[in-house]
């Protein structure tokens, strides 16, 4: 794949955008061909799975260089029964800036009432497959590598059962294999519903998530052989009972070993740590600290509402920060890495707290939207009880979308000059990033509970350079989760962290890009691939404002 600014400017998708033009432009349906709506199966009884979808998807799921969508719905389930058949929605890319439904040809409609999508490619084979939470049931897609996927649920030992939220893939013990984590939110089922009401609407309302027990989430080891074994018992994952609804997954100590941080809705965050192999027990060793590194409850030690997460190294200082984003008047948190295994929140230092006072986040992401080689970071909002504003005037039910600019080493808010689609409210969940039209510029794709998604076009600084870069593993993970990136330009050098998952129930672009602003060149760039390969492969001088595949170099024994 090498689509140069040339060949970009001749399919009419590299050219600078008209002054008139915003930040994040709003692709209507109209435009874009995807006309699919979300159904949140909204009822008199309020039940809480209603409440919290959906999640959404960038992935190129037939190897083509250009990035396709992926929209998870709702569906059939013991408290649903929809008039008429729902089903997810998989949009292939026609290149042009427009989109094809391709959902019964690749057979990947669901049939769950579905929350959640994670994208990996669990069996090494250079193709990603799909899999997909909700409540009830999980569904795992095998890709077919010729534009259909197959359900291999059963046959994968994923039939994981209850209320499940998001999932990361990830290669927990370094074995070139990708695991998997699935967030479980809370006991709900048939004999466990709730019912909170009648209000003083004399209506039924979402009840808040501490009304019901907590559980345990789920990790399950990838055998090599296209199954899976659960192996949370035992090990502080299974002993931790949360309500976990976001998960990244990390390395906040730089070992080499993919750590996991859970956001919980009323209980106390889980910073799971790994360890390594536990020779005595067997076992691999997670650690949970969220209460020494003081990223487990709020300043004033409350358990708050915890819903979308990120970690990036957002400063520069080589180790991953943490963020969390909550419901309003909880605060959102940005947690900045002391480098010793505790953690500094920075929000307040950086805007965050005013700006998010009154709001609730899901779906968020840093990303470098301008390409100036500084993180920024995006925020997905909406209150999860759409009766809120009954009785609580100053909070509304929709909600705007929130854009912070990182300069001199702090995000500020400039939602104001985003776009219309950033004044606008929404009751928006999942979020996704990902570079639809191959301009290396990030746009967003946003799920709506109960409604349309976003789709909106990143027309911000195209004079600015840039080098995409997908990583194809060898002896590591094929995904290359866990790499870390370097690169030089202009004197600066900066570093990457490949991680997994992040968010809210969606998976972004597997691609990263590399900013560097009105530079005219990188000097080099550096790949530590993860183990079990680890080896360090350099690129000098590469190729500016194109995409380059880099293949692990592996020594021959």
């Amino acid at each position: 794949m090498n689509l140069t600014r040339r060949h970009l400017l001749a399919l009419g998708l590299g050219a600078a955008a008209p002054p008139s033009s915003p930040v994040f432009e709003q692709i209507p349906p109209s435009a874009s061909g995807i006309v699919w709506t979300h159904d949140n199966a909204l009822s008199d009884q309020r039940y809480l799975p209603e409440a919290l979808g959906p999640g959404c998807a960038f992935l190129d799921y037939d190897n083509d260089g250009w990035m396709d969508i992926y929209l998870v719905n709702s569906g059939p389930c013991d408290f649903f029964k929809p008039a008429k058949p729902l089903r997810n929605a998989l949009y292939k890319n026609n290149r042009d800036g427009t989109f094809t439904d391709v959902t019964e040809k690749a057979g990947v409609s669901g049939g769950n009432f579905g929350l959640g999508v994670a994208v990996g490619d669990y069996d090494n084979d250079g193709w990603p497959d799909i899999f997909l939470t909700g409540y009830g049931k999980c569904i795992l897609y095998k890709n077919n590598r010729d534009g259909t996927f197959s359900d291999v649920t059963r046959k994968a030992g994923l039939e994981t059962l209850g209320f499940t939220t998001s999932a990361v893939w990830f290669d927990y013990d370094n074995d070139g294999k990708l695991d998997l984590f699935v967030c479980s939110f809370v006991d709900y089922g048939p004999t466990a519903h709730r019912s909170c009401g009648d209000n003083s609407l004399g209506k039924h309302y979402y009840c808040i998530p501490r009304f019901f027990k907590p559980t345990a989430s789920f990790l399950y080891r990838n055998n090599g052989d296209g199954t899976f074994t659960p192996v949370q018992a035992g090990t502080a994952i299974g002993q931790s009972l949360g309500k976990g609804l976001g998960v990244v997954a990390t390395d906040i100590d730089n070992d080499g070993r993919m750590d996991l941080f859970v956001a919980n809705d009323t209980v106390q965050n889980f910073l799971f740590v790994n360890r390594g192999l536990n020779p005595r027990t067997g076992k691999w060793n997670f650690d949970e600290i969220a209460l020494p590194a003081e990223v487990g409850f709020s300043a004033g030690g409350q358990p708050r509402s915890g819903m979308g997460v990120d970690s990036a190294d957002v400063f520069g200082s080589g180790f991953q920060d943490l963020f969390v984003a909550n419901v309003d008047q909880e605060m959102f948190s940005l947690y900045r890495n002391m480098k010793n295994g505790s953690f500094r929140d920075v929000a307040h230092l950086n805007g965050l707290t005013q700006s998010t006072r009154l709001l609730s986040g899901w779906g968020l992401k840093f990303f470098d939207y301008d390409n100036d080689g500084s993180l920024d970071l995006v925020l997905a909002n909406g209150h999860p009880d759409d009766m809120i504003e009954s009785y609580s005037p100053a909070v509304k039910y929709r909600e705007p979308l929130l854009l912070f600019h990182q300069d001199a080493g702090k995000l500020r808010n400039v939602s104001a000059d985003a776009g219309p689609a950033f004044q606008a409210a929404h009751s928006a969940r999942g979020l996704a990033v990902g570079d639809f039209n191959n301009d290396g510029r990030l746009d967003l794709l946003v799920g709506v509970n109960g409604g349309a998604p976003l789709f909106l076009k990143n027309n911000s600084a195209a004079a600015n350079n840039w080098l995409g870069l997908k990583l194809e593993g060898v002896k590591c993970n094929r995904d290359a989760i866990g790499a870390r990136i370097r690169w030089s330009a202009g004197g600066v050098v900066r570093s990457r962290l490949k991680t997994g998952g992040g968010s809210y129930l969606s998976s972004h672009d597997p691609r990263e890009i590399l900013g560097i602003g009105a530079v005219p060149a990188i000097d080099w760039v550096e790949i530590v691939w993860p183990k079990p390969g680890a080896g360090t492969q350099r690129l000098n001088r590469p190729p500016l404002n194109r995409y380059l595949s880099v293949k692990e170099a592996v020594k021959e024994a």
